[in-house]
This record gives structure tokens, sequence and C-alpha cells, in this order.
């Protein structure tokens, strides 16, 4: 049996508070500048098409920009819209390829792309579980509207497997530095 003086030592030490302290603030922090991609899949079209985050940045420059869901009015009106009319001057700048991502099942991203005719300009990817999203920091609970924890709308170029550059909207949900037309002045 182990003595309440030991349990309350344990408990008060400062080093196991910092502990607990840097964890908490490590997994709740939003990703910066400079930090790299996380080590993540997500999946394209089907479950069994994994694409793993890191190894698809390795060596290129991808800009990555997250939505809340899949054929929401924002997302489908104006988000994802303005990169796939964008797309061609996105890419003349040296742009590898643009991915979006969002907490969706992979088929409901499949069939989003079809409907928006994202397909071969845009890259839509399902964080199906939210791994990359709450890794970075950037989700957001939209429990009361969309019915879970979900994403925030960022805009981020990562190159060579680093976070480059990163706009987050301030409410989490906005239509404003995360757009197209907004981001790829910062290129």
């Amino acid at each position: 049996m182990i003595s309440s003086t030991f349990q309350r030592r344990v408990l008060t030490s400062k080093s196991f508070q910092k502990f607990v302290r840097d964890i908490s603030l490590s997994s709740t922090m939003a990703a910066k500048i400079g930090d790299p991609i996380p080590n993540v899949d997500l999946f394209e079209k089907t479950p069994a098409n994994k694409v793993n985050v890191k190894s698809l940045t390795q060596g290129r420059k991808i800009v990555i920009f997250g939505v809340p869901g899949a054929f929401t009015p924002g997302c489908s009106k104006s988000h994802l819209p303005s990169y796939v009319t964008r797309a061609d001057e996105i890419k003349s700048k040296g742009i590898d390829e643009l991915v979006c991502v969002s907490i969706n099942d992979p088929f409901v991203m499949a069939a989003w792309a079809e409907a928006t005719g994202a397909e071969g300009k845009v890259r839509l990817l399902a964080d199906t579980k939210g791994d990359l999203t709450k890794k970075l920091g950037l989700d957001i609970d939209m429990t009361d509207k969309l019915g879970s924890v979900r994403s925030k709308r960022y805009a981020m170029l990562v190159a060579d497997g680093k976070i480059e550059k990163l706009e987050v909207e301030p409410d989490g949900t906005g239509l404003s530095c995360s757009l197209a037309q907004n981001f790829v002045e910062k290129l």
C-alpha cells in the first residue's frame, strides 16, 4: 500500500505538474510557422487509399487548406471554389499541389470533389478521425451546429515537410484570410 504522504508528494511535485502542463499545452497549441507537418494518414476516395501527409510534402511545396465540412454553404460556395478557380495561378508560383482537408469520410470528399469540379485541380482528403486537425491544434467544437468536432478554416504552405505560411480565420470559421485570393498574395 502506498502511503498518503507519498501520494501527496507525487501529485504536488513541481516536475510532475510541469510535465502535465507541457503535455496539455502541446496537445492544444495551434501549429505555427516552422513546425513540421504531422505524420498522419488521410484518405482519398476510399478508406483503402491512405495518403500520408508527411510523405506527401517531402521535397515538395503544397498548399493545404482546411474547411469545417464538405457540402456546407461557406465551404461549397466560397472556400473550395476560390482554390479551384485559382489553381493554375497558385501552381504557377511553384506550388506542386493544392490539398483540401476536412473531417469527413472519403466517400463524401470524393462526391464533393466531383460536384464542385475540383478533380484535377484540388485534391480532397478526408481526415476521418480528425487526427491531422487535432495534431495541428486547429480543431473547433461544432457539435451544436455540425454534430462533432471539425476543422477551423485555415490555409498553409508546407514546404519539404515544414509549415512556411499559415493563416487561420480569427473566429475559426470566417471567410477572409484563408480564401485563395487572400492567401495567394502571401506566396
